[in-house]
């Protein structure tokens, strides 16, 4: 028999009881969801792969609340997304590009055909209904300037950075007296002045609240603010003027006072907690509540009761609710063995729709009364996965180099033998915000699964900088990146080595983005430890990514400094300053047109390895940016990831 086939065929007898790369992409998962104002219905999206358009698709779907049933409300080759419910529960607004452009459409959750509400040359972006259902505001950008469009008529196209800015304004949209026909829509705010990047209506209909920076530029965001539109005159005032970005606004009930989330002045928001400011909507000082809370709140609603807020601690995202007058904060929802990572309320917050999780399970919808946590499924996408046996999730701790505490998920087989040592692979996450929790999901860039099924262990670190730990976990990886992140990541392998989990002798590493950086760093100065490496968007050299990212101020807050005034840290903490160390075969993938950690990246570590006489593979997927979002290319990334380490850390080589 032919060897490759030979080697083909003992690979999917390996892995025949998990999915293919292809089902995994597959597989439907459930996106945003809001609860009809009577607490009856749950609009949720959800997402699958076209495999003929290549495209992943959206679609609104409703479910009843008594647990009677689901049915698709949207269909079409174009996606639907963000559901917004009518005051009176009897339209669904949302948001699609059916007639190329991003609209508002509605559509009676009944069933029917959806119309598009909207027109926007530039489309729209955010959208809310006014409190008597008669109107709803939004966000766009507007037409393209006539001084634009004559400058590319004589020049052709070209841009002028940071000078070419579109501005976000509000603008609102009436609603029709006959159902399939447009809007009449008006702007609300103008000019070069702000950007808009959120808002909140009062609930009297009088004002809007919203945030707005400088421009629509991502190192701008110091200079989002808070500000008040008032309705009747158009007249906008500041309310808020501090350094840092607010954001979040969420109205009192009787349209008083304005909540929001504030970097309270921080000149290092990036790591810093954000905190809970609320103002009085006629203006004045601002007041801090909730404030040893040790993470990042997100607000969602202010009830009679007290003010909703969502957070992480440690892998758990529950509910909390703080008391505005008192400052006092308490979990509303959520335990240990319960997350709760989205929530959506009724109209009178009796009833709760959360997307809720347990370890070792899929997010479902679920439906639960605000008093108590007694969740009811309203989804199963767990059922597609029925027939396959997948690996185990479970929270390990450790102590890195310097001392801290580290904690992450380690996968173990379906079928794990506590007598073997099985091969070792990291994943990495991005973030360097970003954090992983025991829960099951669809694999995507890595085929985590299989490489279980194949006899690996799985470890994803929760390194310093992880969400969820509080500002000082956070802070840990400051003018330490890289380095730090390098101690946690070998401690947690050390760690396993000694419980006697792990062939030491072969063990990977791979991470996309931050995750990425951290794989490239492991590759070059710890790269001993590793038989192969894979680094997905990963920044190899600061100074190469300050000069050319979209968000410059991360650098610096991070580091402190800039390149020209502390080109020390920049190297200590760059892969590339360690690189005549590297002999860990590299595969590099990266998005031609990313914007965040631009491709230069990516050429650096690969020619850097390549000078070493280093195994390096670099993949470009052309026409996308930091991330991969389209089916056939996110199959690929996955089994140039799966036959790099089938190649390097079991030793067989399948295919090209």
């Amino acid at each position: 028999m032919n060897r490759l086939i030979a080697l083909l065929l003992f690979a999917l007898a390996a892995v025949a009881q998990v999915p293919t790369i292809e089902q995994a992409i597959s597989f439907r998962g459930l996106g945003e969801a809001r609860l009809s104002p009577d607490g009856n219905l749950a609009a949720y999206v959800e997402q699958s792969a076209d495999w003929k358009e290549n495209e992943f698709r959206s679609q609104i779907w409703i479910a009843r609340a008594d647990g009677s049933g689901t049915y698709q409300l949207t269909r079409g080759a174009k996606s639907a997304s963000s559901p917004r419910w009518s005051p009176d529960g009897l339209l669904l607004a949302f948001a699609s590009d059916r007639d190329g452009k991003r609209q508002i459409w509605l559509i009676d959750p009944r069933g029917g055909e959806a119309w598009a509400l909207t027109e926007e040359e530039g489309g729209v972006q955010g959208f809310e209904w006014m409190p008597d259902g008669k109107a709803l505001i939004y966000t766009s950008a507007g037409p393209e300037p006539k001084e634009l469009k004559e400058r590319k008529e004589k020049y052709g196209e070209f841009e002028i950075d940071s000078v070419d800015y579109r501005y976000a304004h509000l603008h609102r949209v009436d609603l029709p007296a006959n159902p399939g026909e447009k809007g009449k829509s008006d702007a609300l705010t103008s000019g070069s002045g702000y950007h808009v990047s959120g808002f909140a209506i009062a609930p009297d209909a009088t004002r809007v609240a919203f945030t707005a920076g400088r421009d629509a530029d991502l190192s701008s965001s110091h200079t989002v603010d808070l500000y008040l539109l008032t309705l009747a005159d158009k007249s906008v005032k500041k309310l808020v003027d501090l350094y840092g970005p607010e954001s979040d606004p969420v109205w009192s009930p009787d349209s008083r006072q304005i909540a929001f989330t504030t970097a309270n002045g921080g000149k290092e928001y990036y790591y810093r907690n954000s905190k809970i400011g609320v103002v009085p909507a006629d203006g004045g000082q601002v007041r801090l509540i909730a404030t040893d809370f040790d993470e990042n709140p997100r607000l969602l609603d202010w009830a009679p009761s007290g003010l909703y807020f969502q957070g992480l601690q440690r892998t758990h995202a529950w509910l909390f609710q703080a008391n505005p007058a008192t400052g006092e904060w308490r979990r509303a929802l959520g335990d240990e063995s319960f997350s709760l990572p989205g929530v959506s309320f009724s109209r009178d917050f009796r009833q709760v729709l959360v997307a809720g999780v347990r370890p070792n399970d899929f997010v479902e919808l679920y439906i639960t009364a605000a008093a108590r946590l007694e969740p009811r499924a309203l989804t199963a996408y767990r059922d597609q996965y029925k027939e396959f046996k997948l690996a185990n999730r479970e929270l390990i701790r450790w102590k890195s180099t310097d001392g801290a505490e580290i904690e992450g998920v380690l996968y173990k087989p379906a079928d794990y033998d506590a007598a073997r040592k099985y091969p070792l692979l990291t994943v990495i996450h991005g973030g360097p915000t970003g954090i992983d929790r025991p829960w099951r999901a669809p694999d995507r860039y890595y085929p985590i699964e299989r490489f279980a099924a194949k006899g690996a262990l799985i470890l994803r670190p929760n390194y310093r900088g992880s969400a969820g730990y509080g500002e000082a976990f956070r802070s840990l990886n400051v003018r330490n990146l890289g380095v730090g992140d390098a101690w946690d990541v070998v401690s947690g392998i050390e760690h396993l080595a000694k419980l006697g989990l792990i062939d030491a002798a072969r063990v990977g590493t791979m991470g996309w983005s931050q995750g990425g950086y951290i794989s490239a760093f492991l590759t070059t100065a710890e790269s001993a430890r590793f038989k192969a490496a894979s680094v997905g968007a990963g920044i190899s050299n600061w100074m190469t990514y300050y000069v050319n990212t979209d968000i410059h101020p991360f650098t610096r807050m991070y580091l402190q400094s800039t390149p020209w005034d502390d080109p020390q840290i920049y190297a200590k903490t760059s892969p590339m300053t360690y690189i005549k160390n590297a002999r860990t075969p590299t595969l590099i993938q990266h998005g031609q047109n990313d914007a965040r950690v631009p491709l230069p990246n990516a050429y650096e570590l690969h020619q850097g390895l390549r000078d070493q006489g280093t195994d390096s593979r670099l993949v470009v997927y052309k026409g996308f940016g930091h991330g991969i979002n389209k089916p056939k290319q996110m199959m690929h990334v996955m089994e140039e990831n799966e036959r790099w380490f089938l190649k390097h850390i079991w030793g067989e080589a399948v295919g090209n």
